[in-house]
């Protein structure tokens, strides 16, 4: 079961960068990469979370919400905005 809300967190996450990012750049220029890079890390967590069932659901969540956090500071539009900020 906690599998499963795994995966329904991951789902959801990614989506919701895919839409974040998409209503920013547009599909002009659509990060595929960071959203393919996020898709292998939710797998990869998927399948630990599978194999080590003594890894807590929390662990696990927080562990990818983080990761999505640092996938989604190197796109172009966070890198854009920080550099505004920083000028």
């Amino acid at each position: 079961m906690q599998t499963i809300l795994l995966v329904g967190f991951v789902i959801f996450t990614t989506a919701s960068f895919s839409y974040a990012q998409f209503s920013v750049s547009g599909s002009n220029s659509f990060p595929y990469f960071h959203l393919g890079c996020l898709i292998v890390g939710g797998l990869i967590i998927v399948s630990l979370k599978q194999k080590y069932t003594k890894i807590y659901l929390s662990e696990a969540i927080g562990s990818f919400a983080l990761y999505t956090v640092l996938v989604a500071l190197f796109t172009i539009p966070v890198v854009d905005a920080l550099k505004t900020f920083i000028n």
